[in-house]
């Protein structure tokens, strides 16, 4: 077709360093898009559509007074108490701050699997409609992770409610994001006004320059104009390398507010950087797609990730928002593929947060309180439409809500409103050109895009968060850094552990000399101080059976050590592959496992097996269940994917994984100090 514009998609992979969505012409996309599914919640997001403003929360009710709008948590209905307890600080500060209007949902009230957003408020007296706080807050943070409980709930709940969402793999990571909260809430964090933007434009990558020259600059200018008290800064193109925005998260120019631009990065199924690296920010420090040409897969040098966050950072207050494909996490399938050409790829072995932004929220020196991001990939084509100014206006109205002091939840109300309108003129499109009319490629291929990208920009963290800014003069000259004492040890999944208690002096002076470190290390002996101090004496030692009475303690040290080492070394042999084992029964009462054999017998049946090796290699056998399909009124017995079974299993594999790493670490750290002391 003469003139046709050609589509530039957002996101790198990783592992090749080529798209991970090639161009596409508009009339090619068009062609797909026709056979678009319309979306579950239609109705309602044509009623949205048509209401207006008078949508989300019902009209006089301020939004900025939690007593008038409220606040609820979700849980998962068979959720960790343990969780629940690491967020104390949260709960009580919102239950002051709420009043009548506060909420748990756990338990038999908690979200339930499978359940969808239209169930989840009937079964607690909800209609769709404006929100009336009495009888469901409007703030409503999630706790859980998208397996759990699925991004589709979320999209659809936002849609009426201001939803935010949160999920980490320790206790501790609960408490340090509760203690952040708290701390900004109650004036301990007091920022200046400062805002910075960070657009990246790699060369001969008409995404990135898209989303700088379009997106970031046209924001900047209008920002700066109409909030004359905030301080903006930017930095663009040849400025926004990674080792700026290493300072700018975390260090020493790290804003109230971010707003970066840029490429997310993407990684095939399996692929052992997935997890922890999908969504991190391509900085400017990649060449672009030509001189990277045939180079292969993206060095860790040119993108940053929670891994990058140095020991050091500073996160407190700071919230940010993310353009980039997988900034906020990654769905089990590929939506692309599932509205376009109707098969439903799995991208990932289950649905999963980013890791920059999990890391963010629970960063141990201080941390975000939110992060808004995309979940799949983002499209440009939501606001460089051909032939039209740039459409910056609901990411400017979003923005400036958040400068004014708004929570991020209602900042957040201009995408729910774009998607619903969006949603809505979209599925009006389709069913014309179902019954015969002629589609603009265009026009078509620009509703879908903005359509889809708007649904998936989500919240995490506490959607009732705010900036705690001040006047400059009122600012504290350096970010608060929030100190909670460690009370859990890491695991992957959330645990219930033996809270740390306060010694009695005589076993203080005994653990802080036996080489292994506590919970505490600021409290521990330093060893320019043991070179002066004296040492507890043998007696107390002996007493305590640290060591052998007819040994010295040097030796005894020297004989755990080559001890340790031994056990390492048996370790290291036995956890050079890793098996993981599914099984299903309908007789559990029945069903024994037998530690000779390592297995349960004829009692359960094999559904799900992968093996891990040392190098990273991974074999799957993956579940599958009959079907009944209809085609023409016949109908045919296939197989699909048994998803659920599926998602449990790489639940216990990331589990697995994540145990064996951690048990070699402990063991290694135990040893290095020991022959640390010894010599």
């Amino acid at each position: 077709m003469e003139n046709e514009e050609i589509l530039y998609f957002n996101g790198i992979d990783g592992s090749t360093g080529d798209y991970s969505m090639p161009p596409m012409s508009s009339g090619k996309l068009a062609g797909f898009i026709t056979g678009e599914e319309k979306p579950e919640n239609l109705d309602e997001l044509k009623f949205r559509h048509t209401q207006g403003e008078h949508y989300g929360l019902a009209e006089g009710i301020d939004p900025k007074n939690l007593s008038k709008s409220g606040w609820g948590i979700i849980f998962t209905h068979d959720a960790d108490p343990a969780v629940k307890e690491a967020l104390g600080e949260l709960i009580a500060l919102r239950k002051d701050q709420a009043g009548e209007r506060f909420r748990i949902y756990e338990k038999e009230e908690g979200y339930r699997p499978g359940e969808s957003k239209p169930r989840f408020l009937a079964r607690h007296n909800v209609s769709p409609g404006p929100v009336d706080p009495e009888r469901m807050p409007y703030y409503l943070m999630i706790v859980g992770s998208p397996a759990a409980i699925p991004y589709e709930f979320q999209y659809q709940l936002d849609v009426q409610f201001a939803v935010g969402r949160i999920f980490f793999n320790t206790l501790q990571e609960y408490a340090d994001y509760a203690a952040g909260v708290k701390a900004a809430e109650t004036g301990k964090i007091r920022l200046p006004r400062e805002m910075s933007f960070f657009g990246v434009a790699n060369p001969d990558d008409k995404a990135t320059n898209l989303s700088s020259d379009y997106l970031v600059k046209p924001l900047f200018e209008r920002l700066a104009k109409d909030q004359p008290n905030w301080s903006f800064n930017t930095f663009l193109k040849d400025q926004a390398s990674k080792s700026q925005l290493s300072r700018l998260l975390g260090g020493d120019m790290t804003p109230a507010l971010l707003f970066t631009a840029s490429h997310g990065l993407s990684f095939p199924l399996n692929d052992s950087r997935q997890i922890s690296h999908q969504g991190a920010l391509l900085c400017q420090d990649w060449p672009g797609p030509l001189q990277w040409k045939g180079r292969g897969g993206i060095p860790q040098d040119f993108y940053f990730t929670g891994e990058d966050l140095t020991r050091y950072a500073n996160l407190s207050g700071l919230i940010a928002f993310y353009f980039a494909c997988y900034g906020a996490g990654t769905p089990l399938n590929d939506e692309f593929s599932k509205q376009t050409f109707k098969k439903r790829e799995a991208i990932a072995p289950y649905p999963f947060l980013a890791g920059l932004p999990t890391k963010m929220l629970s960063n141990s020196k201080g941390s975000a309180l939110a992060v808004v991001g995309h979940v799949e990939r983002a499209w440009g084509y939501s606001f460089a439409w051909p032939g039209v100014e740039p459409q910056t206006t609901v990411f400017e109205s979003t923005l400036k809500r958040l400068l004014e002091g708004h929570p991020v939840g209602s900042a957040f109300e201009f995408f729910d409103d774009r998607y619903a309108e969006l949603a809505s003129d979209l599925s009006i499109e389709l069913e014309e050109i179902e019954y015969g009319k002629k589609a603009n490629p265009y026009e078509l291929a620009g509703m879908w895009t903005a359509n889809n990208d708007a649904r998936s920009y989500v919240i995490l963290g506490d959607p009732a968060v705010r900036l705690p800014v001040v006047a400059g003069e009122e600012s504290s000259a350096g970010r608060t850094v929030i100190e909670v004492k460690e009370r859990y040890q890491a695991a992957e999944q959330p645990i219930i552990l033996k809270e740390e208690a306060d010694l009695p002096v005589s076993e203080k002076d005994i653990s802080s000399h036996s080489g292994v470190e506590t919970s505490e290390p600021e409290n521990a002996v330093s060893e320019q101080e043991s070179e002066t101090s004296p040492r507890p004496p043998n007696l107390a030692e002996t007493d305590f059976g640290l060591f052998d009475m007819g040994k010295s303690i040097a030796d005894s040290l020297k004989d755990v050590s080559a001890k340790l080492t031994q056990i390492l070394t048996r370790v290291v042999d036995d956890l050079t592959t890793l098996e993981v084992m599914t099984y299903t029964s309908d007789n559990l009462e029945n069903t024994e496992y037998d530690a000779e054999t390592k297995s349960f017998g004829t009692s359960a049946s094999l559904k799900a097996y992968t093996r891990v090796e040392l190098d990273g290699d991974m074999i799957n056998l993956i579940p599958e269940r009959s079907e009944i399909v209809r085609e023409n009124e016949e109908a045919i017995t296939g197989t699909e994917i048994d998803e659920k079974l599926w998602h449990i299993h790489q639940s216990m594999v990331a589990q697995a994984q994540t145990g064996r790493v951690a048990f070699v670490k402990a063991l290694a750290e135990v040893a290095g100090t020991l022959i640390k002391t010894v010599s």
